[in-house]
Formats: structure tokens, sequence, C-alpha cells
């Protein structure tokens, strides 16, 4: 059972209780104290339940908020205050049902009451119906609105205003119950930053009932909010002034946010352009400037020319002094290359150590190559070494076939690869050409990649002859490549086959085969051998040795009967892993030949520092030899010097019994040439002997057997 106030005993209690109307006595803070018959049978509710509880149980959310400006009318004694006003009601089951609501004040043991009257309202007309509903529909959007409206008539009665307006300004429910407007501007103006405008404003809209106006409003606590202020007109009467209120504090913040962020990027625009083209280390015009400004010059009639260059041997800096040194020497050759092209010119980093200058309307572009080439390559000190770069450059010139800036950009490249190729520190116009030999090369490559995923590599075999047992003692293992029914020589293919990587297969491919088809004949006599040819390439992956120890277990062939051909070129390195590798397979038995002996840069006395059982004179030194009279003593002091440092020396190239004779004479160990036979296919190797065979017998005037 609720609490509840004692009203009295007697014949007024009974009238209220027997009353047709429902009847409720509410308390300051809107706790109901008393309910009649009548309001338990119009809501459904016992009374016990209604009792102690507060009165929004019995209404709609849309028509609780009316009875704190009913009470402070009723306060104030307001005519308004006693007026009946229309509400919707809430039964128990949740049902609404319209109702009519008087209300006044009482005075009871707990003070101030006030009496409510309630009567059900389904009776009235369907006008008044309507009228009720749109008053209704008319308070629910004023109160979930999320603007703060209030309503003031003509007579500064305050005539509406939502919950959110109590709850923007936190005003206290005396303030609103007094019904001042005057009080209401000066809550407000109190907590704005300039109250002077507001309450000028708020006298200028009521000196003039018809103007409308729009305000932003800054509060002292950092709120923004938005004012409009129109007339309130009914039947183009105006019988007040709506005042609505928007808190637009988040909407302003984050465009206030949104201006300061395009501040920024405004002025970062001109940074964030720049560095979109520059290069951040030595400020130059990076590729996507470059490309910009070449596409544009292209457009015009002038002359237009692309200096490509890149510097020689740039690892080594980074290598030794570190990758901070590579930097200061990248920004001192960037300052040089400025100074060469002036301003009438763009420099650009493409980036590592590539440059490219762009030079439009420039009639002596040999001349700024020229500059180039001499101002880069003067010496630079680099944290106190002193270091002279080396570059190659190419240059490419707008021709009328000439469309892009890209396909200039490609000519200048193919010119500084024949900078490269033509010895480095040099500049090279691009000519046509160059493209094909590109075009050439690709095709090679491709088709040699092609014959190696097939196994089209043969394999060709030369004798070699022993000068002491006048025999085939060794053959010597050539790669041929077959392309198009047409038999391409090895001087064409194998540089190919470097530059490409594919040097390794081949190599490992002519070794497996050599070991397969020789296997039998070097199993006969220890003293045979095979020799097969290795490129630099292949020696520079640290797994070359295994890799060939593993081919000859695999193949059964003895270590001791391989030997490797290498050129003095693979030993300029000292720092690096290929001596080692050597080393390791001659102590597993395998022999070294130093291969186009005198043709390199090793000096003779050089050879007791190199891990090689064998020198190969070259067929150079052989060719001056004619009679067999001649004298040479370079040839015969290689020979001698060879012996001396315990090495076999083998001469090829031979073709005329006088040089064979010249060089067994001289104590050569071994002889190799044509005189003897071509490389031949395995198939024809039984040939090939014989054909060394019949050579030997001719030149020592034996008769052959029957």
């Amino acid at each position: 059972m609720g609490a509840g106030i004692v009203v009295g005993t007697g014949f007024g209690e009974a009238l209220l209780e027997q009353g047709p109307d429902a009847f409720l006595l509410l308390t300051a803070d809107g706790t109901i104290a008393f309910v009649n018959s009548a309001a338990e049978r119009l809501f459904g509710f016992p009374r016990e339940e209604l009792l102690g509880v507060d009165h929004a149980v019995l209404l709609t959310e849309e028509g609780s908020g009316g009875f704190l400006r009913v009470f402070g009318r009723l306060g104030r004694k307001s005519r308004a205050g006693s007026r009946p006003f229309a509400a919707v009601g809430r039964r128990r089951d949740g049902t609404e049902l319209p109702v009519e609501i008087t209300c006044s004040l009482v005075t009871v043991d707990a003070g101030t009451a006030m009496a409510v009257a309630v009567r059900d309202a389904d009776h009235r007309n369907d006008p008044d119906a309507g009228r009720r509903l749109a008053v209704s529909l008319l308070d629910a959007t004023l109160e979930t609105t999320s603007d703060g409206i209030v309503v003031v008539s003509s007579e500064g009665q305050i005539t509406g205003i939502n919950d959110q307006y109590l709850k923007m300004w936190g005003m206290p429910p005396e303030l609103i119950a007094a019904e001042d407007p005057t009080a209401l501007v000066r809550f407000i103006a109190d907590q704005l930053t300039d109250p002077d405008y507001f309450l000028q404003k708020v006298s200028a809209l009521y000196a003039d009932t018809v103007m409308q106006s729009h305000d932003v409003l800054e509060f002292a606590d950092g709120r923004t909010v938005e004012l409009h202020s129109r007339p309130q007109k009914v039947a183009d009467r105006i019988v007040g002034r709506i005042w609505n209120f928007r808190d637009i504090t988040s909407r302003r913040r984050a465009q206030d946010q949104a201006r300061r962020a395009m501040e920024e990027l405004a002025e970062q625009a001109g940074k964030l352009k720049e560095l979109a083209f520059q290069d951040p280390l030595t400020g130059l015009a990076n590729r996507m400037l470059f490309n910009e400004r070449a596409a544009a010059a292209l457009l015009t009639p002038d002359p237009v020319h692309v200096l490509l260059l890149d510097l020689d041997d740039f690892k080594e800096v980074n290598d030794v002094l570190g990758h901070h040194a590579g930097d200061e020497m990248l920004v001192e050759i960037s300052r040089r290359l400025q100074n060469c092209v002036g301003p009438h010119g763009t420099v650009a980093r493409l980036g590592g150590d590539e440059f490219v200058v762009l030079l439009v309307g420039c009639r002596d572009a040999d001349g700024v190559a020229q500059r180039v080439v001499s101002t880069l390559n003067a010496p630079v000190s680099i944290e106190g070494t002193l270091m002279r770069p080396g570059l190659s450059l190419g240059v490419a010139s707008r021709d009328a076939g000439t469309e892009t800036s890209s396909e200039l950009l490609r000519q200048a490249d193919l010119a500084m690869y024949a900078a490269k190729e033509a010895g480095k520190n040099c500049y090279v116009h691009f000519r046509p050409e160059m493209l094909a030999a590109l075009l050439e090369r690709t095709q090679l490559t491709a088709g040699l990649r092609r014959a190696v995923e097939l196994g089209q590599i043969m394999v060709h075999y030369q004798p070699v002859i022993s000068s002491d047992r006048l025999d085939v003692v060794q053959f010597e293992a050539l790669a041929r490549w077959e392309w198009d029914g047409e038999l391409i020589p090895p001087d064409d293919f194998i540089e190919t086959a470097e530059r490409s990587g594919l040097i390794r297969e081949i190599g490992a491919e002519v070794l497996r085969r050599s070991c397969t088809e020789l296997a039998p004949w070097l199993a006969e006599d220890p003293f045979r051998s095979v020799a097969v040819n290795v490129s630099g390439v292949q020696l520079q992956h640290r797994d070359f040795a295994e890799r060939v120890l593993d081919i000859a277990a695999w193949s059964g062939v003895d270590p001791h009967q391989l030997v490797l051909e290498v050129t003095e070129s693979v030993f300029f390195d000292a720092h690096s892993h290929v001596i080692g590798q050597l080393e390791t397979l001659r102590e597993a038995g395998i022999r070294v030949a130093l291969d186009d002996f005198g043709t390199g840069y090793s000096s003779l006395g050089r050879l007791q520092d190199l891990p090689v059982d064998v020198v190969k004179v070259d067929k150079s030194f052989v060719s001056m030899l004619h009679t067999g009279t001649e004298k040479l003593p370079i040839l015969t002091s290689m020979i001698h010097m060879a012996h001396s440092l315990g090495l076999k020396v083998t001469a090829e190239g031979i073709e005329t019994p006088a040089q064979a004779r010249y060089l067994m004479d001289h104590g050569c160990d071994a002889l190799q040439g044509f005189l003897f036979s071509r490389p031949e296919p395995a198939a024809a190797r039984e040939r090939a002997v014989r054909n060394s065979v019949a050579a030997i017998a001719a030149l020592e005037g034996v008769p052959l057997p029957g």
C-alpha cells in the first residue's frame, strides 16, 4: 500500500470518492497522494498501485511535461493555470485515452499540493478530437526535437517550452514556473561572452514583431549555440514569437578543425609538391619531374637531348667507406652536375647512382657531355679519403621518330652501356644499330634459355696429344648450341650465357655429359683426363666446388682425371672466395689449368702464387710460328718458366706440323689444335682419335699400321 496524504473525512471525502470525474492529489514533486474510485476505473489501476508513485505512470510521455508549467502558473494565480487542457492518458494495460485535465492548488497537512481532475474526453466531437490530436502531435514534436524551443505570446506569457530547452540551459524549475521571459533572457545573457549584443538583439526583435533573425551565440563555457527567432502566426495574425536554440558546438569544432587542417594543407601544399618532385638526398628533380619536363619539351620544336650517366664501381665506395660516405659523394656529384648544366637544363637523380640531364634548346650537347665527363672525373675528398669518381655517359637526341620521354631515356640508356663497353669515363651517342643489337641480344638470350630448359646444349670433344706418349691423353669438352639449324660458335653465346646467369646451368650440363660420355674411356687408363672450361661467373657461387665433386662422384669419374680450365680474370679479386674454392678442388685431386695464358695481366712471376697445375699457351703465340725456324724468346721463356714452377704446359691452336715440331722440341708437354682434329660430337669421338693418331704418325714419319 503506497503512502498517501489524509485529505479529510465526512462529506468532502465521500463527495470526492463518489464523484463522476477521476480525482488525484499530487505533491510538489509530482507524486500521487490520493486517488478516487473514478480514477481507478478510468485508468484500470487499483488504488494501492498508484499511491506513492510518480503521476507520469498515468500519462503518455508527451503529456507529462505540462504539469510543471501548470504548477508554476497556479502558484502565481495565473488564469492560464486554471484552464482545462487536453492530454493523453495511459491505462494499466498500456492503451491510451484522450483526457481533459483541470488543476488547482490545495493546502494539506504536508504543505501545498495540486488537485487534479481528469475527465474522459472520448465524448468530444470530431473537430475537437482533431484539434486535440494536432495539439498532441505538436507537443510530441516539441519534445522529440534536439533543438531547445520556447514560445512567448505577444502578452509576454510563455505558451510553449520543451525539455531540451531546460537541459540546454540548465534552468531551475522555479525559473520556468515563474513564466517571466525577461528572467529567461537575463539567465541566458549571463552565460554569453557578449551579453550586450544578445540583449540588444532581443530588444530589436520585440520592437519589430515581424522581424526574423539568425544569430550565433558564443558561451563562456566554450559552447556555441545557433539562435533562430521568428514571429508566431495564427491565421496571418502575429500572436507571439518562437525562439529556437540549436547547440552547434560539435559542428563548429569540426568546422574549425577542418578549416585549420585546410590552412595547414594550403601552407604545406608547396612543400608537398616539392617533395613529390624532388630527390630527398640531393635536392635534384626526381624521375617524376624529369618525365614531366621531358614530355613537355617534346611538344616544342626545340632540340631535346638526354644525357644519362651512372657512376662506375660506386658500390665500392659504400662497401669500403660506408653508405654515409656514398651519400656524400652523390651530393657532390649532383652539385657538379648542376654547375655543368646551368639553369637552362634539368638535372635529375633517377635512383641509386644514376643521374639524367635534360637539355632543351641546347645547340652544343657534346660540349655539355664533355664538360660533365671531365668535371665528374675530378678527384673528390670523402671523409679524408681522396677518390676519383668514374662514370659512363650516354647521349640521346630527339629525332623525327622520337615520341615519348621514356623512348628517349631508353636510347640514352643503350648509349650509356656502349660507353661502359668503350672503356668508361667517356660519352657515346645513341645510334639506331644499338637498338638492333639489343633486340638481337634479347632474342639470343631467350633462345639460349629455351635451349637450356630443353637440354639442347651439346658437347663436342677436341683431343689433346701428349708429347711424350704421342697419344691422345685428354679431351677438352666444349659447349655447342644448335639454334634454328645453325651451330652457334661459343664466342657468340658464352658472353650472353654469363650476362644472363645461364652459364651456371650450361657449365654443370657440360661437366655432367662429359663425365658420363667419357667415363668408359677414362676408366681404361688413369693417365687420361677430361678438361672442362669454367667461367668466372660459375666460380662466384659458393657451392661451385661442392657441385663439381658431386658430379664426379655421381658419374664415377676419379677427380684426378678432371681438369678445370679458367682464365686469368678469375684471379683479379684477391679477396674473393674463388681461390679458396679452387684450392678445395685441388686438394680433392682435380687439376686447374690456366687458359689463354699470356693474353691477360698476370706476370710470369705471379704464377707461383696461383692455384694452377697447367698453363695453356694462347694460340696467338703459336700463330707466330710459320717455318719452325723462328726465334721466339717470349714463347720459350713461358714454357721454361712454367716448368721451373712445376707446371705442365699445353699449346693450343696448332695447325701445322712445323708448329707442332717446334713446340715439342722446346719441351711443350701437350699439343692441341686442328692439325690433329677439330672438336667432334661424342658419336664421332673415335674418328677424332684416328685423325689425331694419323697426324702424330705423319709428324714422326711413322707409317700407320695396315
